[in-house]
């Protein structure tokens, strides 16, 4: 009961916020410090390609106006070199503080409470002590975990009251769920950044020395309008840079809260409701489930109730939030740099530093030729008099005009290299993110909006994704006979309503609220579960009664790998039984019995396993969802110990057979359009599901994803132990023929997503479970749910879909494409009026010694083409044609 819980098993160190309670604060930092755990060589050698391509990029000639909210290895360095002190001196603080403590100790004294916990029978000081400072004697002394519940007013199975008053009194007692965090630069700041460009300062001394020879040779009243007139339109370049650049990181930092602010399952009142993590309070109940992530930014947690966490049970008391926990206090001490750098990016940096390579040879050419004929005496006034003669022409004079050439050489320079190329990508890309958020899909890596252009094949989930999620039983086998309707319990015998409900009720992560007096029962859980729970009500099933007369002994949540999940019970008299639940045929190939009608228990035969065969595959083929309930008394000694129950593997063989039941899970409206308007864009969409191969097959027919029976054919259609079975080189052949995989387990679906790769394809993955991690990690995009999606998950992609819907799916597809087409569009423009220009230039230097087009029109052109040609190309909404082409590629 007193163990602290030190962190889940299902971390996926991402990201720097992402992860649960650590009790060290030098991994804590390592793994900020560090990328994904997945593949560290691949992360160094990331790490060496990115430096590559930044020295690649260092090369254009205005560095300081590259990218914007690109990587800056030299910030990164800078960024870890922070941190290390950071950690030095809060290793530094914690030796000092604790061995004052133990100082205390010696002397029979201890620290005395400094403030009063108000309502409460412990102080925010204390719990400091016991969670910030992992002093586990003070929480013995508390009465262990069960004394601080207490302490606290709450309970593992009701939680906090959770009204508003007992809220607003924990807030103000022991502080709310945030942490100050550093204002973002100022736009006085991007001011000064837009001004550092080299470029920009010569045109500014550029401009300072033609105001200067203006006056000095065509007076005051006429002499001032080249100089200034080029001063302005520097400064407004400074202007609308620093602008657009301000805005951008204002809506990045926005884009970045609706990242963070993820939503939990507590427990206030004895039942569940749904929280962001800002609003978690001391005393907060948390159930457990596996793919649960616990925010080191969220609380400091101590395990309360339930079986083992790494089985994904159990339930957590919230001990301290916000600043008052030791990640709060680092969090708050430093700030999330949101610059990244996306493979678009990367590519145009390589095409701007041509362009830029192009411009300056242009430049110089033109200042040697104008320079040559200028002082060779080639070089005439509008009236036919040479400029130059030698001997005769004044020291001021020529430098005079040798400043007017060099002007007109750095214009040239200035109007060459593409600086509306960094604003019209950091727009465009921000414009997608910010319209994505609009069609239902939060963008967590930059990259993704581009890349997601260049998918050529979709594997998606079934349940949630193509389907509405929507889950009702429709039929049931109890007894060995069909229940018509499903929840027709007359017809059920005491014994057998008994042990069915007793498995319906134990073996579930869901649960059943009834509030007092008058209300709806309130049914929380995954979909399914839900539609099993809501099943056994009509039944008869009370909940909590039931729950109340046996005991939990074990668990074993369900296992993708496995496709069941099962509990160990101990009832009253002392007698354990295992129920089992999961896919019908896989629980049914473990039943040796049946319950009958009147509960007696009966060998399953061939031909009654076959009557259950052809049940499950009636009920498959008209595309419904197949769950068996089964369960075995056990008669043999329960490990006692707890590391032994912890590697206690329950009895899977000799099972009873209680129930199978069909849940109807309806194809999303729209969704067969959607795929179809994938299919015409030339990506293909494959399935990819843990359910049997018939059930695939009728959604897959149902959604448009086979065409026919005729396509229903290995290896069209495949199950996931046939497709792992195959040899490397015969996966990649067979993955390019695959549309539905039937069974398959997570391993499976990574399996598919790397054979794919191989073969050149783009692979964009939608996932929902903690098990789906790999393969959402492993794919060119990874797409989360948002709604039945676990936390591991999350954090595993790179989009999350707000609302679980294959059609926000192809929007993203969509303004992926449109990213490359505005890029395009804007590159097409650019380099017209660079080439149109430098041309006219470069051909009338050489023969007549002149330019057409002088500093002051270039620049104006220049601005016009680069900011004003960037908001207008940068930000065009995406249309149908888009999707009528093939995809970009990878390169």
């Amino acid at each position: 009961m007193s163990n602290l819980f030190k962190g889940s098993p299902y971390r996926r160190r991402r990201d720097l916020e992402s992860g649960s309670r650590s009790a060290d604060l030098d991994r804590d930092l390592d793994d900020y410090e560090s990328s994904s755990p997945f593949n560290i060589t691949s992360t160094k050698n990331a790490s060496v390609e990115r430096l590559r391509r930044w020295r690649q990029a260092a090369l254009v000639l205005n560095a300081s106006r590259r990218f914007r909210y690109t990587l800056d290895l030299k910030k990164e360095e800078e960024k870890k070199q922070i941190l290390r002190k950071i950690r030095a001196h809060a290793q530094a603080i914690r030796a000092a503080y604790l061995f004052k403590e133990a100082g205390l100790r010696v002397n029979g004294t201890t620290d005395p409470q400094k403030t009063s916990g108000g309502d409460f029978a412990v102080s925010q000081e204390q719990l400091t002590t016991v969670t910030r400072d992992h002093n586990i004697t003070a929480l013995q002394e508390l009465g262990g975990v069960k004394g601080l519940a207490e302490a606290l007013k709450t309970s593992p199975e009701k939680g906090i009251l959770g009204d508003d008053s007992d809220l607003v009194k924990r807030k103000n007692v022991f502080g709310s769920n945030t942490y100050p965090q550093k204002k973002g630069r100022s736009f006085w700041m991007f001011l000064w950044e837009a001004w550092q460009d080299l470029t920009l300062i010569i045109l500014m001394v550029a401009a300072a020395a033609s105001l200067a020879l203006g006056i000095k040779t065509e007076g005051i009243k006429e002499g001032w309008y080249d100089g200034v007139s080029i001063a302005f339109a520097v400064l407004l370049v400074i202007v609308v840079t620093a602008i657009s650049d301000y805005r951008q990181s204002l809506q990045f930092q926005n884009l970045n809260e609706e990242k963070r602010n993820i939503h939990l399952e507590v427990i206030r009142g004895g039942r569940r409701v749904e929280v962001s993590i800002y609003d978690i309070v001391v005393g907060d109940v948390i159930p457990l489930n596996i793919g649960d992530q616990v925010h080191k930014s969220t609380s400091e947690p101590f395990l309360m109730s339930g079986c083992k966490v790494a089985d994904g049970s159990g339930t957590m008391l919230v001990t301290g939030v916000g600043i008052n926990t030791e990640w709060g206090l680092l969090m708050a001490s430093i700030s999330e740099d949101t610059g990244e750098e996306t493979p678009l990016q990367v590519r145009l940096n390589g095409v701007a530093t041509f362009i830029g390579i192009v411009g300056l040879s242009v430049a110089v050419l033109v200042l040697v030729v104008l320079m040559i004929r200028y002082f060779t005496g080639h070089t005439k006034n509008p009236d036919g008099s040479i400029q130059f003669k030698a001997g005769r022409t004044s020291v001021s004079a020529a430098v005079d005009g040798a400043i007017k050439i060099f002007t007109v050489a750095v214009t040239i320079v200035v109007v060459a290299v593409p600086e509306g190329l960094p604003l019209a990508v950091t727009l465009t890309l921000a414009y997608s993110m910010r319209k994505m958020m609009r069609d239902k899909a939060l963008v967590r890596r930059l990259s993704a909006c581009e890349t997601m252009g260049s998918a050529t094949t979709i594997c998606s989930d079934k349940t949630g994704t193509l389907t509405l999620n929507e889950m009702t039983v429709v039929d049931a086998y109890v007894g060995g006979q069909k229940l018509d309707p499903p929840d027709n319990k007359a017809r059920l015998s005491g014994v057998l309503s008994s042990l069915l409900i007793q498995g319906v009720a134990q073996n579930t992560n869901g649960s059943v609220f009834v509030p007092e007096g008058a209300g709806d029962v309130e049914v929380s859980g995954s979909p399914t579960e839900k539609a099993i729970l809501v099943w056994g009500l009509k039944l008869g099933m009370d909940f909590d009664a039931v729950r109340s007369q046996s005991t939990l002994v074990h668990v074993f949540p369900f296992n993708s790998e496995k496709k069941r999940g099962g509990v160990a019970l101990q009832s009253a008299e002392s007698q354990v039984y295992i129920h089992w639940k999961g896919a019908a045929e896989i629980v049914l190939a473990c039943c040796s019995r049946y319950s009958d009608a009147s509960g007696e228990v009966v060998p399953m035969d061939e031909d009654k396993a076959l009557f259950f065969k052809n049940a499950i595959e009636d009920m498959a083929a008209r595309s419904l969802r197949c769950v068996a309930i089964a369960y075995r008394p056990y008669e043999e000694k329960v490990p006692a110990d707890e590391q032994q129950l912890m590697q206690w593997k329950l009895p899977e063989d000799d099972l009873i057979l209680l129930a199978i039941v069909g849940i109807k899970d309806p194809c999303r409206p729209g969704v067969r359009d959607a795929i179809q308007l994938c299919q015409n864009a030339g990506v293909k969409v494959r399935m990819v599901t843990g359910d049997n191969l018939q059930t695939a097959k009728a959604i897959a027919l149902e959604c448009g994803i086979l065409g026919s029976d005729a396509d229903a054919v290995e290896p069209n259609l495949i199950e996931g132990r046939i497709f792992r079975a195959y040899s490397d080189e015969q996966r990649e052949e067979i993955a390019e023929k695959i549309s539905v995989m039937g069974r398959s387990s997570p391993n499976d679906k990574l399996l598919l997503v790397q054979a794919l790769r191989k073969r050149g394809h783009v692979v964009a993955v939608t996932g929902d479970g903690t098990n789906d991690a790999p393969a959402l990690h492993e794919a060119d995009i990874g797409l989360s749910m948002g709604i039945q999606g676990t936390e591991v998950a999350k954090e595993s992609s790179d989009i999350i879909i707000l609302d679980d819907n294959f059609a926000s799916v192809v929007k993203v597809v969509r303004w992926g494409r449109s990213v490359y087409a505005n890029i395009q569009k804007f590159i097409q423009f650019q380099l017209t009026v660079n080439v149109a220009a430098l041309i006219i230039n470069v051909v009338a230097a050489i023969s007549s010694g002149d330019v057409p087009l002088n500093a002051v029109q270039l620049l104006w052109v220049n601005l016009i083409m680069d900011t004003l040609g960037a908001l207008a190309l940068a930000t065009e909404p995406p249309t149908d044609h888009l999707m009528h082409r093939p995809p970009v590629g990878r390169r």
